[in-house]
């Protein structure tokens, strides 16, 4: 297997961890979040605004680490920063 090769598979199999293990973790926190917000929700009902709110921003933040190693993904199979050093050589 020539170089070019091991960069290409080394790439997509990051690439595949890297966005199954990217989706899981903030899947799980999202779900949990919400699980807590409904939570509170039940116990004090007119601080719904406020836990709404809050709730929002807590999820766009998590639901960017999903975003984010989306992106590195795609960078590993698109614009692969590796296969200019390897044609250089």
């Amino acid at each position: 297997m020539d170089n070019t090769t091991m960069i290409a598979v080394i790439s997509i199999i990051t690439s595949g961890l890297t966005t199954s293990l990217g989706c899981i973790g903030p899947a799980l926190a999202e779900g949990r979040s919400v699980a807590t917000a409904l939570g509170s929700l039940a116990q004090q009902p007119d601080a719904a605004s406020t836990i709404t709110r809050t709730l929002f921003v807590g999820l766009a933040m998590i639901e960017s680490i999903a975003i984010y190693c989306f992106v590195i993904s795609m960078i590993l199979i698109f614009a692969n920063p590796f296969w200019n050093h390897v044609i250089a050589n």
